[in-house]
């Protein structure tokens, strides 16, 4: 009966959203048929919780789901909750103000902003680890604790990093009185540093952007003043660009621009 179901399903003039019924309950069909008795009788497959280990196992299953969700939102975090945006979005301008479609590669370019984060957050890692993480491994405090700890060493680096007027722009929002800022929620902070953030990369980038844009201005004086207007202006300016990004030591000026724009 159940291939007879199956071939029903397929008929239908329905979305691939049956696929994957089809399959969950091809599969839980399964091992009933390999269990069938002489007389030709199936075994009911059966889904119970109880006994005396019933509460740990559902709460063990809770507890893995909640940490595969946390893992999936792990890249989320580390974009929005550390450094990271900031870092990719300048060294992004960079790429654009030299007119460079291609290189740096964007693996590249996401790979030095990811160890430059690494490098921004390592105290922030080395508090959580010392007053979070070791402390729970030794079962010297509760999970609860250990979160507590570790959220507040996260909420003081965006705080910093932040601007007050951002954050109290999602505390009026939030219809949050006036509140200490190490007790203000996450849901304020995290977006309030996002704004700051990007706000931040955008003022570096237009710094970036300027004396290339001179250079442009200056090549296409000089193309038009000479008659060849024909001539792109971006042949010339290229080649003066790299010149100036390397005579300058564009990179170590940039990186240190961003390190020191975090206070270290």
């Amino acid at each position: 009966m159940i291939f007879q179901f199956i071939k029903r399903v397929f008929q239908l003039r329905a979305t691939r959203v049956w696929l994957p019924l089809v399959l969950l309950l091809a599969m839980s069909t399964g091992s009933a048929f390999g269990q069938a008795t002489n007389q030709g009788g199936l075994v009911p497959v059966q889904i119970s919780v109880g006994g005396q280990q019933g509460l740990g196992n559902v709460d063990t299953a809770l507890q893995l789901l909640f940490v595969i969700t946390m893992l999936s939102l792990a890249p989320a975090i580390l974009l929005l909750m550390t450094c990271f945006t900031r870092i990719v979005i300048v060294l992004s301008f960079i790429r654009t103000a030299l007119q460079l479609q291609g290189t740096p590669a964007n693996q590249i370019i996401i790979g030095l902003a990811l160890f430059m984060t690494y490098f921004v957050m390592a105290p922030v890692w080395e508090n959580i680890n010392r007053d979070a993480l070791v402390p729970y491994r030794a079962n010297q405090i509760s999970s609860t604790e250990a979160l507590g700890h570790a959220s507040g060493h996260i909420r003081t680096f965006m705080l910093k990093q932040a601007r007050p007027k951002d954050v109290e722009l999602f505390a009026s929002m939030a219809k949050i009185g006036p509140t200490a800022p190490e007790d203000l929620p996450l849901r304020v902070v995290i977006p309030g540093f996002i704004i700051s953030e990007l706000r931040t990369a955008f003022q570096m980038g237009f710094l970036i952007f300027v004396p290339f844009i001179l250079i442009d201005l200056v090549v296409a004086t000089v193309l038009m003043s000479m008659g060849m207007m024909m001539m792109p202006p971006m042949t010339f300016s290229l080649p003066l660009k790299l010149l100036l990004f390397v005579l300058v030591d564009g990179w170590e000026l940039v990186i240190r621009s961003l390190v020191r724009s975090f206070g270290m």
